[in-house]
């Protein structure tokens, strides 16, 4: 069947990279619809015939796999149709290696004729697992009808996916419409298998899907899709569970190529390139049993904090948060003395001097981009007297910019500010009212100490 030439994908554990000392195992579970409607006409056949013809075929064809358990699931078997029955559901064959016999035996001896209770049969797929967390299962669903127990399968695929009891399933829909299929394809990956053809392509198609090894390598660009990026941190999140499935560190070799990783392609991913900012990359277009190689551009500059040559700092260290432009969120806070490596584009530099400045730079890719701000020079406020004051940077035109707050406590302070003219006032406590309300003019310079006296009244 040309299935026999994929080899076991090793699946992850959870945000762990570390190969297993074992193959893992795979188990695929069979749910089968046993309904009575499987006894419609199929060109010349009944639905069930074909369907429990091609699954003896295709169990057959997986005896020989290792670390392969198959199990099977039938609903709709057990009572008639009219008993309307919504638990009518059995594990008629449990996972074991090499059971490719006993399915096909069972499958000889189910009669359909109920109705199809899919939500039902998804909840106790749950148990049918054995309890191996480094196990990969996988269920296969293969309907020609919608739930008829008023259930909701799509709620309980999605959260059986979010417990990882079963990675996203696969949903056939035999004879079926197009209609049909959706609001099946919620459950999972919907296949449509119209015809008798399509049904047996369809069904070689989702268990090499399942089996195939498949390997990813991801390209990291510049603006001009040259391969110059690399040593960044790659999560890629399953976005069902919303879970981090791989980490890894980009790595590329001396030839400029990514390394190849080993991705299980039956659940799907977003990829975060941990870039400052990050790139987010919804929906991976990886194809099971390839070697897919994805391409993403993330040009990086540089962007050096530089402290001024005057020393000491009165400061100490001083910290800027970086933001790209129009964008309020942090994408990093850093101290001055730093080196960080950015995005290309365009950001605002925060820095956490005395008062605060910002600075809007652009950063290129291969580039470095450097802040800097003027060596302080140092306040000294030597009056000790209790009360409200407040210090505004004095702009053009005598405007005013509130730039910090005394102490109730003391107006004595020794305040490391940036160059520049300034205004205090400043009333006591004590004081009768706002007309005696003390106003002082100065100006600081850098490296220099600037005292003020202020006076009680």
């Amino acid at each position: 069947m040309g299935l026999l030439a994929g080899l076991l994908a090793p699946g992850p554990a959870r945000a762990q990279n570390v190969a297993p000392t074992q193959p893992k195992t795979t188990r695929i579970l069979f749910v089968l619809d046993a309904s009575g409607s499987m006894r419609a006409p199929w060109e010349g056949e009944q639905r069930w015939d074909v369907a429990k013809r091609l699954l003896s075929k295709m169990v057959d064809s997986l005896n020989a796999y290792p670390h392969l358990e198959l199990a099977l699931r039938a609903y709709g078997h057990q009572h008639e149709n009219k008993e309307n029955n919504c638990e009518d559901s059995r594990l008629e064959v449990a996972f074991a290696p090499k059971n490719a016999a006993a399915i096909k035996a069972r499958l000889k001896t189910i009669d359909p004729k109920g109705n199809t209770p899919i939500t039902y049969s998804l909840l106790q797929s749950a148990g049918d697992f054995p309890a191996d967390k480094a196990a990969r299962n996988v269920l296969i669903l293969i309907t020609d009808g919608l739930e008829s127990c008023k259930g909701d399968p799509c709620a309980t695929a999605l959260a059986l996916q979010r417990k990882r009891v079963f990675l996203k399933p696969f949903v056939i829909g035999i004879g079926a419409e197009r209609e049909f299929g959706k609001q099946l394809e919620c459950l999972g990956q919907y296949y449509n298998a119209a015809d008798v053809k399509t049904f047996r392509s369809i069904l070689n198609d989702v268990v090499t899907q399942t089996l195939a090894k498949t390997t990813v390598s991801v390209n990291l660009t510049d603006e001009q899709g040259r391969p110059v990026e690399s040593n960044v941190n790659m999560t890629f999140v399953n976005n069902v569970t919303e879970l981090p499935e791989y980490n890894y560190v980009h790595y590329r070799d001396a030839q400029s190529k990514p390394d190849v990783l080993d991705i299980d392609a039956l659940q799907s991913y977003d990829l975060v390139i941990n870039t400052v900012p990050p790139v987010r990359q919804p929906n991976l277009p990886i194809r099971p049993g390839r070697a897919n190689v994805l391409s993403y551009k993330t040009p990086q500059g540089t962007l050096w904090l530089q402290n001024p040559a005057a020393s000491p700092n009165p400061y100490g260290t001083v910290q800027a948060v970086v933001r790209a432009q129009g964008n309020p969120a942090t994408a990093v806070a850093l101290p001055f003395g730093a080196r960080q490596k950015l995005l290309a584009g365009n950001y605002e530099v925060e820095l956490l001097t005395l008062p605060r400045q910002l600075r809007r730079i652009t950063v290129k890719q291969g580039q470095e981009t450097t802040v800097t701000y003027e060596a302080p020079g140092i306040l000294n406020i030597v009056s000790d007297l209790k009360g409200y004051g407040s210090i505004y940077r004095l702009g053009q035109d005598e405007q005013q910019t509130w730039v910090h707050n005394l102490p109730e406590t003391s107006s004595k302070v020794n305040l490391p500010m940036q160059p520049g003219a300034y205004r205090l006032v400043f009333r006591t406590k004590t004081a009768t009212g706002s007309q005696f309300t003390d106003v002082r003019t100065f100006t600081i310079r850098p490296g220099q100490t600037t005292s003020v006296s202020i006076f009680g009244r």
